[in-house]
């Protein structure tokens, strides 16, 4: 057999789970109680005899609680649908509860207007358009404006805009609309034209190479050095020991060299004979003409 008055001794002075104490007073979490206050008269654990109103996906009901069910603790509280009509459900709760205590009554139906107020504000709201306020982070903010940035010197916006405009003035679209002036424009027009040749890389041109008299002229210079020595010490040198077929090419040229370099020392040296010759000549005529005389 319940007995409230213990229960409420023990939760009013040992412990209760629903209690919360704040600085206005102590009030009740259970969702069962109807006035929300922490007391003897409202607490739905130290009453046998209780009743309340709850909304369940917004329907309003209303629950009872009797002390003949108290033993099953499934089929604990009775509940019954509260119409929408205000006048209505008033009705349902006096026919309900007409034997009930009048206290309980009077919070029953105290607590069936404030509800049925707070039903009629929340369609309202719902009715308004109200500004949804969102809040960004700054390091994406940062970072999608490096990448706009980026994309843009990408994208050479500018250029490509100013040769649209530039395409579209060479075709008249905008003949009706803007008055300029055409030599202006031409000469505009003309520009990049000639910047573009003038960025043209310089044609590449093709030369005969020396021929074998330069060649000759030049070996002169040498005198009376004896070429094969010289070109045979740098050819040496130079050999890879490795690379044969280069060692032979390089020996072939220096006995061409030598032959050519050898020729022009005899006809060098035919050439001083001849002029020996000659003023000799010239001394003996003039010893004859000195004798004469």
């Amino acid at each position: 057999m319940q007995h409230d008055e213990v229960i409420w001794q023990v939760i009013r002075h040992n412990h209760c789970s629903f209690m919360s104490k704040i600085e206005t007073g102590k009030f009740c979490r259970n969702p069962y109680n109807v006035t929300g206050l922490c007391n003897r008269s409202s607490c739905p654990l130290a009453n046998s005899r209780y009743a309340t109103i709850r909304d369940h996906e917004g329907v309003l009901y209303l629950y009872m609680k009797t002390i003949e069910r108290a033993h099953m603790p499934n089929k604990l509280w009775e509940r019954v649908k509260l119409p929408r009509n205000y006048l209505k459900a008033l009705e349902i709760i006096d026919k309900h509860l007409m034997y009930w205590p009048k206290y309980l009554v009077h919070k029953m139906k105290q607590r069936l207007t404030k509800m049925t107020q707070m039903r009629i504000r929340m369609r309202k709201l719902a009715l308004k358009t109200r500004e949804k306020i969102m809040t960004t982070p700054r390091k994406e903010i940062k970072r999608d404006a490096r990448r706009l940035e980026k994309a843009e010197k990408a994208a050479l916006i500018d250029k490509k805009i100013e040769e649209e405009l530039l395409e579209r003035l060479g075709r008249g679209v905008y003949d009706d609309i803007y008055n300029y002036n055409q030599e202006a424009w031409n000469k505009i027009l003309k520009e990049p034209e000639t910047e573009q040749e003038l960025e043209e890389d310089p044609e590449v041109e093709y030369v005969e190479g020396y021929e074998e008299l330069e060649e000759e002229d030049d070996m002169e210079d040498f005198g009376n050095f004896p070429m094969s020595d010289t070109l045979g010490d740098d050819s040496e040198d130079g050999m890879d020991e490795d690379d044969e077929d280069a060692g032979a090419a390089d020996r072939k040229r220096g006995r061409r060299e030598s032959k050519l370099a050898s020729k022009k020392l005899e006809k060098d040296e035919s050439k001083k004979k001849a002029r020996v010759l000659v003023e000799v000549e010239h001394e003996d005529a003039g010893d004859r003409q000195a004798a004469t005389h």
